[in-house]
């Protein structure tokens, strides 16, 4: 918003009009969340977390499980995919044990995860 002012002089001369301008900025910026699988067959997603009033949300384990049963499960039975490996790094909602036990119930021994089959390492680069 810009306001000007006028202002006159001990002397009756106007002064310049000096715009005033405000710029509003939030305190914090909004965070953003998404989540996408990388296959040899393409891309999966972008999948964003939000919450009911479709607000962004940094994602616990309930979110990330809700996404891959409700979205990530039903894409991957979209395609023709066998034998596919899941990775994933060792963020808390990935490697909470009922998001682990779904995967193992998903993917079995082709899980790449802390606490999975096949243990993520941990300080990896990847």
């Amino acid at each position: 918003m810009a306001t000007s002012t006028n202002k006159t002089a001990a002397f009756g001369v106007k002064l310049i009009d000096i715009p005033q301008v405000y710029v509003e900025t939030p305190l914090h910026p909004e965070n953003l969340t998404v989540w996408c699988a990388l296959w040899a067959g393409g891309i999966i997603g972008p999948y964003f977390f939000k919450n009911d009033e479709g607000h962004n949300v940094t994602v616990n384990g309930d979110q990330y499980r809700a996404m891959i049963t409700n979205f990530f499960i039903p894409e991957l039975n979209n395609h023709d995919v066998q034998e596919l490996w899941f990775q994933q790094d060792g963020a808390t909602c990935h490697t909470a044990r009922a998001t682990i036990d779904l995967l193992k119930d998903t993917f079995g021994d082709r899980l790449i995860s802390r606490f999975g089959p096949v243990n993520w390492p941990p300080r990896s680069c990847d």
